[in-house]
């Protein structure tokens, strides 16, 4: 999945503000990652950064669709049991944190890319795209 294009989503952080989501991309991952970052650290909104599924059939969806389905329950499993041994999203973010760390990212968003390097992933998911399936 991390070499498949990537979508931004940005919305509203509550309620009061009312306006229709912005998506904008395709990306590739880290293009998408800094970008979001880099918005959402000067602005109070939220970005939503995933994966864009380059389906060629009605059935590659419906697969996809039964994956994330159950994916969903795997992952609802997995919190309904980590219930026994404390709060488990703060576990994760620990974990998050310490591999963060490990791996030498700074803390803080990453630096939005440059134009160039935009345009040169857009030609590279333009290539990845068009040779799926051949």
């Amino acid at each position: 999945m991390l070499g498949l294009p990537w979508i931004i989503t940005f919305g509203p952080l509550d309620d009061v503000d009312e306006w229709e989501p912005v998506v904008c991309g395709p990306y590739e991952r880290p293009h998408a990652l800094a970008l979001a970052e880099s918005v959402v650290a000067e602005e109070q909104l939220m970005a939503v950064v995933e994966p864009l599924v380059p389906a060629l059939s009605p059935d590659e969806i419906r697969g996809e669709i039964a994956a994330a389905r159950i994916a969903a329950s795997d992952e609802a499993a997995r919190i309904e049991a980590s219930d026994l041994y404390g709060d488990f999203d703060d576990v994760i973010d620990d974990e998050l944190e310490a591999a963060a760390e490990a791996a030498g990212e700074p803390a803080g968003p990453r630096p939005a890319p440059a134009e160039a390097e935009l345009r040169a992933g857009f030609a590279r998911i333009a290539k990845l795209l068009t040779e799926k399936g051949s």
